[in-house]
């Protein structure tokens, strides 16, 4: 069995689990322990910003994300991953529906070489704020074997394999 590796940059950090004996990925937390972190991102207006982390009264840390507001979320885990394998980064289902938070490039994807923290690219697609907290499930992610291959220019171009006649929008349509 192949093991991903997971080293926490902090000892409070949660780390990835699967949620039932079938789940096709495991769930990935923010991280917005102790020391306060700089969250980079960008506005709605596309200029860069950096959200503070806030603190309830409870002393529960969050930060708001505004609508059309994109930012890196961290978790405070970097993925050993090994090599010959990626971990892909997918948006959970609930989080996009209930509260219009999506991943801003649909799909993350960590290589093998990359040892750096893994941090969440979130956006912010309702009319309204959104809270994310410490521990807050922001993303689902898996562990993906990667096939090696060869890109070749070829100088002819590529015949139609199959009986398709068209381009975008165009299967499962009668002529």
């Amino acid at each position: 069995m192949v093991m991903l590796k997971v080293y926490k940059l902090y000892s409070d950090v949660h780390i990835p689990k699967h949620a039932t004996t079938q789940a096709a990925c495991f769930d990935v937390r923010a991280y917005l322990g102790q020391p306060l972190y700089e969250v980079k991102g960008f506005c709605a207006n596309n200029k860069e910003c950096k959200p503070p982390i806030l603190e309830t009264t409870e002393g529960s840390r969050y930060i708001k994300i505004d609508p059309g507001q994109r930012l890196l979320i961290p978790t405070g885990i970097i993925f050993d991953i090994p090599e010959g394998y990626s971990v892909r980064i997918h948006a959970r289902s609930g989080l996009a529906l209930k509260q219009g938070m999506v991943m801003a490039n649909s799909q993350g994807i960590i290589d093998s070489d990359y040892v750096e923290e893994s941090k969440i690219m979130l956006l912010n697609i309702s009319t309204e704020p959104v809270y994310i907290y410490h521990g807050d499930r922001v993303a689902q992610a898996e562990l993906v074997r990667c096939e090696q291959y060869n890109i070749m220019e070829t100088t002819e171009r590529p015949t139609q394999k199959t009986d398709r006649n068209g381009g975008f929008g165009s299967t499962g349509v009668t002529q």
